[in-house]
């Protein structure tokens, strides 16, 4: 296949409402090679999206386009009125209505052109996937996310565009959608770019690119040959930084030597002016010389010392500027592999139909596998005491928290900030804010209420708020946590959990984060 640019960025710059610079000077081309686009959150990838696919104006410099671009994430999704909006065929099947209701503007042929059978071609396409019972019309508020997010994807592979832009398609899909994902995307032949922090699906990729401080970095590889490539360029940056600085002591403790050598020779050259039996013109020949020679010193010092300052500013630049995520785990109050929960024959108010028993003890963890729709939220939020058992038996011991990717446990109106200080009072405004720093969170950003924060933002707070509480958690229950969290961030709860001893039960999709909680056992709700 010969690698034509489809999407090229030329000098591409973008600043926000308030002034701040989010990114400057992208220049990058984008061809038919699979391509996964990470970074952390807040960095700009999903508005680097929208100005890829003509959805949103640069600050400066421009992107250039051959052919159509179908862009499809998260907000596509939340806007849509109707399944058609959702699928992005929505005008097509407008311009047909219009059409049969007797117009004959060339507006709406233009829209149909040869898609006279849309509606006909994507019902099939719905019945195909297992969405018989989905209607065109239908409001999408009715489906699942999962159900939402796997009809957009119809959409846009149905599209036939030129190029596909998917931000997060993998949000909300369980694994049977997850494997249809990875397989309708090597099939895809033409342009791709997938905005993600799901390390399966970026290993599909053909190519990475990186947006950070640094700009745009392609690495012409997978996820596996990203990281590596990354480790070693961040390495070699740091050491050429340490040589620099290095370098710029050793030349300021050589200008200090050779000032006093100066001082010193200057010093004994008056002595001599003052001492010796010379004639006057000849002393000041000699002091003129010396001032001479000291005023070029300087001049030569001054120009050493500014090149080396340029050398350690250059090498600086080149070190990516990032903060390291941190999560502390939670003190365990009680002794590891004492019972904290039991159920017999439980029967869930919805999901699957087949009673569960289940016993596990501090410091055991287990996942929580199953389909969309089998009923895995259903079983948390019962242990949470949000819901009622239909029937069976059921005994918590100790604290239970739930964590979902909704951010339930967050009210709307408060900031991080707050919630943090509801549970915990025993710490201080200025640890606070350094666990809530230490998250990768902006310090004006956690007094913000917290409905007006990004997603990863909120998952980041909730989980501070949940686990830096005073009362130890003896029970940790997480639904879907990935969704939403970049890679370090990502990288950080794996940690942390590793070291929690606590009980834990965590439903996700992300067979990596899971491999990474080295899980006792699995409960499978079908």
């Amino acid at each position: 296949m010969t690698n034509t640019s489809i999407l090229t960025l030329e000098s591409v710059s973008l600043a926000l409402p308030d002034g701040r610079l989010l990114f400057s000077e992208l220049n990058e081309s984008f061809d038919q090679r699979r391509t996964g686009l990470v970074g952390r959150n807040g960095v700009g990838k999903s508005l680097l999206g929208h100005i890829l696919a003509g959805l949103h104006a640069p600050t400066s410099g421009r992107c250039r386009r051959i052919g159509r671009v179908h862009h499809l994430d998260q907000q596509s999704i939340h806007r849509s009125a109707t399944v058609a909006e959702l699928a992005q065929i929505a005008p097509i099947v407008h311009a047909l209505e219009r059409i049969e209701a007797g117009s004959t503007a060339p507006n709406d042929f233009d829209l149909v052109a040869d898609h006279w059978d849309v509606r006909e071609r994507f019902r099939a396409l719905l019945d195909r996937q297992g969405f018989a019972s989905v209607d065109l019309q239908q409001a999408p508020a009715t489906l699942s996310g999962g159900q939402a997010m796997g009809i957009a994807l119809l959409g846009a592979w149905a599209s036939d565009a030129d190029f596909l832009i998917l931000d997060e398609p993998s949000n909300h899909l369980d694994r049977c959608a997850r494997a249809n994902l990875l397989e309708m995307i090597q099939a895809w032949d033409k342009g791709l770019l997938v905005i993600s922090h799901d390390r399966t699906l970026l290993a599909s990729m053909e190519r990475i690119v990186e947006l950070s401080s640094l700009g745009l970095q392609a690495f012409g590889g997978n996820y596996a040959f990203y990281a590596e490539q990354k480790m070693h360029a961040r390495a070699r940056a740091e050491q050429a930084l340490a040589r620099a600085k290095q370098k710029q002591q050793r030349q300021a403790r050589e200008l200090q030597r050779q000032h006093e050598n100066l001082v010193r020779h200057q010093a004994q050259v008056e002595h001599q002016a003052k001492h010796a039996n010379q004639a006057k013109i000849l002393i000041d020949r000699q002091q003129q010389r010396s001032q001479v020679s000291a005023g070029k010193q300087r001049r030569d010092q001054q120009a050493t010392h500014q090149a080396l300052h340029e050398q350690v500013r250059e090498a600086a630049r080149q070190v990516e500027r990032h903060t390291a995520i941190t999560l502390h785990a939670p003190t365990p109050a009680r002794h590891r592999g004492r019972g904290v929960l039991r159920f017999e024959a439980l029967c869930l108010p919805r999901g699957t139909a087949t009673p569960l028993s289940l016993s596990l003890s501090l410091g055991e963890r287990l996942g929580l596998l199953g389909a969309n729709g089998s009923g895995k939220s259903t079983l948390l939020r019962l242990l949470a005491g949000e819901l009622q058992a239909t029937a069976g038996t059921l005994q918590i011991s100790g604290d239970v928290v739930l964590l979902d990717q909704h951010c339930s446990q967050l009210t709307p109106g408060l900031s991080l900030l707050e919630h943090l200080r509801q549970g915990n009072a025993a710490l201080s405004q200025a640890q606070m804010r350094t666990r809530l720093a230490q998250l990768g969170l902006d310090a004006a950003r956690i007094e913000l209420p917290s409905t007006l924060l990004s997603g990863g933002e909120r998952i980041k707070g909730a989980m501070a708020a949940v686990l830096y509480r005073e009362q130890p958690v003896d029970l940790l229950l997480l639904d879907e946590p990935t969704n939403h969290l970049d890679l370090p961030s990502l990288q950080a709860l794996e940690t942390m959990l590793e070291q929690f001893s606590g009980a834990l039960l965590v439903a996700s999709h992300d067979s990596v984060f899971l491999e990474c909680l080295h899980l006792d056992g699995c409960l499978d709700l079908g």
